[in-house]
């Protein structure tokens, strides 16, 4: 859309930035300065943008510390930590328009298509790949066909991330629903899956499955709702036309939200807990079973004499499914050098012969040789739920959609009210669909 002048919306960014001192710019977070500036003081130093907070972060920073190791020193890289969510996709959309981005960043996958979409991002060809000997077979197929956006690669993927079960062993073990592997029993089919909620629910006096959905949560309620929806082989788009236009299967709506309240009024399944409160249900034994990303592998395992597996959350319908997103590499819109390009791949496929390191926290490797090394084959409980990545289903592409967003929000609130029983299915369709309208009828600021 442009304005009387022909200034488009992304000009009036650029526009608005070039009249910005730095120290201005800088006001948002006193970390911002230095990713901006940092090329710029030594134009041989990596500047890299990541939102690994936690655990997560003190992996990144052991793979960080690796590619300094061979790559000159400290001096090398300059990576910068934000806070995750919309307010790094700003920072990264506003460094870039104003001609200071990173040199390579993070971004959800996700995330990274209405940044492309919108001129943010280079795409990344099988030239810049062959650089340090990357190909496209290195990959899982499913995260690497999943950032391809108009025939084009537009991210190098770090992992999957999917939505899995946690399980007490104890409680289920009780249930007789530990084989003899020591792992839960195949749970495929609704009928079967609820025979054994209603087994692990006379262990447990309450509760047999727990799922956060009160406290400000929103988006466990999305990543349970969209894998079982897209278990359901009539399942569409949620989103369509680049988030323009709404075409879920309101039925299949229906179905999966009806479940889950009939799952609470049975006493499977918690009416409403906070974050926190939910996982601890299970690492308590008042539940059996915990859905949540994976990335709860961490603090289960510091539960002492906690006795814990996880697994892929079993097909329901009628074809195996898990939400999921995926951490990637992205190369911000800038005038590179061939040296620069191939620095940066050069520090991607570092990160990317590091994904041990990065597995250890739960995540599923994308990178093929890590992935699939007998290595990873004897990480548990990891190995137990990694064929989850090969099921992965993303959040339909949307300007204001994927981890962290404004979609997540609304949807993940009215389902957290539904699994409450604080209102119906079709109350919620109906909220869903007039909170939605705005940005349905608001094209890409970008």
């Amino acid at each position: 859309m442009a304005t009387a002048t022909g200034l488009t919306r992304r000009g009036f960014l650029t526009a608005g930035l070039v009249g910005l001192t730095l120290p201005a710019l800088a006001g948002c977070a006193d970390t911002v300065s230095a990713g901006l500036v940092g090329s710029q003081l030594n134009p041989k130093t990596l500047v890299y943008w990541n939102l690994f907070g936690g655990g997560d972060g003190t992996r990144m920073q052991t793979m960080e510390a690796g590619y300094q190791k061979t790559h000159g020193g400290a001096a090398s890289l300059q990576s910068t930590t934000f806070a995750w969510g919309n307010p790094y996709y700003s920072k990264l959309t506003l460094a870039t328009v104003g001609h200071k981005p990173p040199d390579v960043a993070i971004s959800h996958l996700t995330r990274a298509k209405p940044l492309y979409d919108g001129g943010i991002l280079e795409p990344i060809t099988e030239e810049h790949l062959a650089l340090v000997g990357l190909k496209a077979s290195d990959f899982n197929p499913t995260p690497w066909n999943a950032q391809k956006t108009d025939g084009n690669n537009i991210a190098v993927p770090l992992d999957t991330h999917p939505l899995v079960m946690f399980y007490n062993v104890a409680v289920l073990k009780k249930a007789g629903l530990i084989g003899g592997d020591g792992q839960v029993v195949n749970l495929d089919s609704m009928d079967t899956f609820e025979a054994a909620l209603a087994e692990i629910s006379k262990v447990t006096k309450g509760p047999a499955i727990t799922s956060a959905n009160v406290g400000g949560e929103t988006a466990t309620e999305w990543r349970v709702f969209w894998t079982l929806y897209n278990q359901n082989s009539a399942a569409t788009p949620f989103l369509s036309h680049d988030g323009a236009d709404l075409t879920v299967n309101w039925d299949v709506f229906e179905d999966v939200t009806s479940r889950l309240q009939r799952w609470v009024k049975q006493g499977w399944l918690n009416s409403g807990l906070d974050y926190a409160t939910a996982q601890s249900y299970m690492f308590t034994g008042k539940a059996g079973m915990y859905l949540e990303g994976e990335w709860e592998l961490t603090t289960a395992q510091l539960i002492k004499g906690l006795d814990f597996d996880m697994a892929p959350l079993p097909t329901l319908y009628d074809r195996p499914a898990a939400q999921a997103d995926s951490h990637t590499f992205v190369l911000p819109k800038k005038d590179r050098t061939p040296e620069q390009l191939e620095q940066v791949m050069g520090f991607i496929k570092s990160m990317l012969e590091q994904s041990m390191t990065w597995a250890k926290g739960g995540h599923i490797p994308a990178y093929l040789p890590i992935a699939n090394s007998a290595a990873y084959h004897k990480l548990l409980p990891q190995a137990h739920y990694a064929s989850a990545a090969q099921h992965a289903v993303y959040d339909d592409p949307a300007w204001y959609g994927g981890s962290g967003s404004t979609f997540e929000g609304i949807v993940g609130a009215q389902l957290g009210l539904v699994q409450q029983r604080a209102i119906t299915p079709a109350q919620a369709r109906q909220a869903i669909t007039d909170q939605l309208k705005v940005y349905l009828n608001t094209p890409s600021p970008l």
